[in-house]
């Protein structure tokens, strides 16, 4: 921000732009907005910031965001509980649950393995998810990690552990999106894509 801007607008801008995928520029935008905002909504927004952080916490089944003790999903007795989808944070949760396919249970990592940024199984909810597995109602384990590296050494990871305990785990399949073009594909999606190819 430019030096004529009082303090406190440069301290309130630094804020914003820690937030993730926020430049400088568009916090300064925020923080601008803020100001030009009644006193009343400034207050409504940070009470609303203060009550989410106080009041959510973790599923202590699936480790998913809520703020009750389960999480609706956890909660719902019509859920299929013997199939467990694994994703990477619960921002995830709400892609499968648009698609209205998905009728089992969640499991939140809230990370992926990386050695390189110091992350290790042990900083992951892997325990967790290995402790309901071992209740033994758990017939399918769903890796829906992002197929990245970590996304793939997690999941590998993962399957070491599940296995022995006679559980099936399976992967998403990747591969060419409906529609997709052949000639536009990265050699990476074709690749799965081949891989993951199904009987006709």
């Amino acid at each position: 921000m430019a030096e004529h801007d009082a303090l406190p607008l440069v301290v309130l801008t630094e804020q914003f732009a820690k937030l993730p995928g926020i430049g400088m520029k568009s916090a300064a935008r925020l923080a601008y907005h803020v100001m030009s905002m009644d006193a009343e909504e400034v207050e409504e927004f940070a009470q609303a910031l203060l009550n989410a952080k106080r009041t959510v916490h973790y599923c202590r089944i699936c480790e998913n965001l809520t703020d009750q003790e389960l999480c609706p999903v956890c909660d719902d007795p019509t859920r299929d509980h013997t199939t467990i989808c694994v994703v990477e944070q619960p921002k995830d949760i709400a892609a499968f649950e648009r698609t209205g396919e998905f009728h089992g249970v969640y499991h939140v990592l809230h990370g992926l393995i990386s050695p390189l940024r110091g992350v290790l199984p042990d900083d992951l909810r892997i325990r967790s998810l290995v402790a309901r597995v071992q209740q033994g109602q758990v017939q399918e384990v769903i890796m829906a990690t992002n197929p990245t590296v970590e996304g793939d050494a997690t999941a590998a990871y993962i399957a070491q552990l599940l296995t022995p305990l006679g559980v099936k785990v399976t992967r998403l399949a990747f591969g060419l999106p409906v529609g997709g073009m052949l000639e536009y594909a990265d050699e990476v999606t074709l690749y799965k894509a081949l891989e993951n190819r199904n009987i006709m």
